[in-house]
């Protein structure tokens, strides 16, 4: 009898090389997580539902952001001009809720929630995961979007991301599970089902800032601040090192 291990009937082979590819990743990573055609019908249904909790959901994970310095420092102006309007923030001790800086803000994040509750393509190619795969970008310091091609970077770190996540889909449940005029069953299969997209958005982080060792490949947003750090002390070296040998040269003259 061979010793050689025989895979379970109907075992997946997945290539690690696939992964880095947005739509193979969105098919393995939805077969996982079991993550339907039904969730997606779940998230839309939704949509009637947390629109009248919609601002409160908004104030309560804005709230809890600006608790932190760590985190509310990311709402800071990076640029000159923008620090030259007296209305902006200079430090993250000047923001607060009703701060017209904030109120921005969480219309992007509003923004981001609508796109999902009103998206109908599921499918692992959908244009949905491009644009959440491109909030991860535009978190790393890169742009993203073209509309921040000429703003400043904007770093936030993958462990803020996480947790924030984490608590978005805290309050998202909170919100449906307190819902009267729903039945259990539905509000089981919402749940479900943001929790299931959360995940994958944050896998789309993780796919933006961890390294993966199956492939070698590093994320271009690893850390934007540390390879640009590299490239100045790279600069340097050379620099150096040239100086040095204009030097050696010289005084055999």
């Amino acid at each position: 009898m061979s010793s050689d291990k025989v895979g379970s009937p109907g075992m997946q082979h997945i290539p690690p090389s696939s992964l880095t590819w947005l739509a193979p990743r969105l098919t393995y990573t939805s077969s996982f997580l079991h993550f339907t055609e039904s969730d997606g019908a779940a998230i839309s249904s939704s949509g009637p539902l947390i629109a009248p909790l919609l601002q409160a959901i908004l104030d309560a994970i804005y709230t809890n952001l600006l608790r932190f310095d760590i985190t509310a420092k990311a709402f800071v102006p990076k640029t000159a001009a923008d620090r030259a309007d007296t209305s902006m923030p200079s430090t993250p001790h000047d923001l607060y809720l009703e701060h017209g800086h904030i109120k921005r803000q969480m219309h992007f994040l509003q923004g981001y929630l609508l796109k999902i509750v009103k998206n109908e393509d599921w499918s692992p190619t959908s244009p949905l995961w491009t644009y959440m795969d491109k909030i991860a970008i535009a978190h790393t310091g890169l742009p993203g979007f073209q509309h921040r091609a000429k703003r400043p970077e904007l770093r936030v770190e993958y462990m803020h991301l996480g947790l924030l996540l984490g608590y978005v889909e805290d309050v998202v449940v909170g919100a449906v599970m307190g819902m009267d005029a729903i039945d259990s069953e539905t509000k089981t299969s919402v749940v479900r089902a943001w929790n299931k997209l959360l995940w994958i958005q944050n896998d789309l982080f993780a796919r933006r800032y961890v390294v993966d060792r199956d492939t070698g490949e590093s994320p271009a947003g690893l850390n934007i601040r540390f390879q640009n750090e590299n490239l100045k002390n790279f600069t340097i070296a050379i620099l150096s090192v040239l100086f040095g040998i204009f030097l050696a040269t010289l005084y055999r003259w």
